[in-house]
């Protein structure tokens, strides 16, 4: 059994975090996460970790970023009001800004995801993030 597996979920979780924002697998830190811009790869190559075990797994990872992109675009508008932006401006503007956020945002909505998953279940002892 490996460190993170001796450890509790909110210390693996800890531990993930760099991981996945960095697009790596949240057990090793050494595989890939994604095999292209959106797309998780099924399992990590290096130590065979399970990303998506099962259908709709990912749906958590759907309201952190729509959660993350209404933080993001209330503090747009609020920044647009207080810097005086006319109505059809701040619009146009807003919403290109909060598009390209939600855009570029998504990948690492699934990557923390992916590390939620990870460290709940590593502190549940389940037997799928044994290391392989």
């Amino acid at each position: 059994m490996d460190e993170a597996n001796q450890q509790g979920g909110w210390e693996t979780f800890r531990n993930s975090i760099p991981r996945v924002l960095a697009r790596h697998c949240p057990q090793c830190g050494k595989g890939d996460l994604f095999a292209t811009r959106f797309k998780l790869h099924e399992s990590c190559a290096t130590c065979d970790l399970v990303y998506r075990r099962e259908q709709g797994s990912m749906t958590g990872s759907m309201y952190l970023s729509a959660a993350v992109s209404e933080i993001f675009a209330a503090a747009v508008a609020v920044s647009m009001f207080l810097l005086g932006f006319g109505l059809v401006t701040g619009l146009i503007v807003g919403f290109l800004l909060i598009a390209a956020f939600a855009f570029w945002f998504l990948p690492y909505s699934k990557g923390i995801w992916v590390a939620v998953e990870y460290s709940t279940d590593v502190g549940n002892r389940e037997e799928w993030v044994d290391p392989r």
